[in-house]
């Protein structure tokens, strides 16, 4: 299963969310491969040491045709998580492609020799709907949507799902919205119940049962190059990214059992 985590709204933690997911799925069990896509390498950074020692990276993966993935992925210190990992240069990406006629397959083929690999890949995308999104979107089974509990959390979503619903129309007709995960919520305010209340109103059942609550153990741990589970093994954070990644595989199985 590929799940794409996509919102062209910055700072709503898609990159955590990337980060522990993966981690959770992997201390699951699960071979897990995450893939960095966007240009800031934040995913790259905060899972390792030394992030500047490797010549190439996705980037060189998806402009050059003959150089494989393999090339640029590494082991984490989380047994069974692996890294594709970018570097700034992802930035040069778009126009270097522009006007290639497999532009927007560039990720998917890839990604295909190595597929049957990994039981779960992860990517972790830019905050913009450009052609490395799309790029994820064309390469993914579903989609995950991280949306911030703020006064603005909406703005931007109806692009986003007509950027998914062009996808499924023109490239990847079986992509689905796995769900929404409500982010940074904090209880003790009313303005955060109202925004999860119009969250719900837009997106229903695909919003999780599980919010991820604003935590000073999920900043902290990137710095230190862990995600929460071996950084924070026992807090909120690890708790409630360890139930996300549980109902991602009831709805996983429930959507095999609709498609069979």
């Amino acid at each position: 299963m590929v799940i794409t985590i996509a919102n062209q709204k910055g700072g709503v933690g898609k990159t955590t969310t990337a980060i522990n997911l993966s981690s959770a799925l992997a201390f699951m069990g699960y071979k897990v491969l995450l893939v960095d896509t966007d240009p800031q390498a934040h995913s790259t950074i905060s899972c390792l040491n030394n992030p500047t020692n490797f010549e190439k990276s996705l980037y060189d993966v998806l402009v050059n045709l003959k150089t494989s993935i393999t090339s640029v992925i590494v082991k984490t210190n989380i047994p069974g998580l692996d890294l594709a990992v970018s570097k700034i240069s992802m930035a040069k990406l778009e126009p270097t492609l522009i006007g290639e006629i497999d532009g927007h397959f560039r990720l998917k083929d890839a990604l295909e020799p190595i597929r049957q690999q990994y039981q779960f890949i992860i990517i972790d995308t830019p905050p913009t709907l450009g052609l490395i999104t799309v790029n994820s979107l064309v390469a993914a089974d579903s989609v995950l949507i991280p949306i911030q509990s703020s006064y603005l959390c909406l703005e931007g979503t109806d692009d986003l799902l007509e950027t998914i619903e062009k996808v499924k129309k023109v490239a990847n007709p079986h992509l689905f919205i796995l769900g929404v995960i409500i982010t940074l919520f904090d209880k003790r305010t009313n303005l955060s119940r109202d925004v999860v209340k119009r969250i719900k109103q837009v997106f229903g059942p695909k919003v999780f049962k599980t919010f991820i609550s604003k935590s000073v153990k999920l900043e902290e741990s990137p710095a230190y190059k862990e995600s929460i589970f071996t950084y924070a093994p026992d807090s909120v954070g690890a708790w409630q990214y360890k139930k996300i990644a549980e109902e991602i595989l009831e709805r996983i199985k429930n959507e095999k059992n609709r498609l069979t």
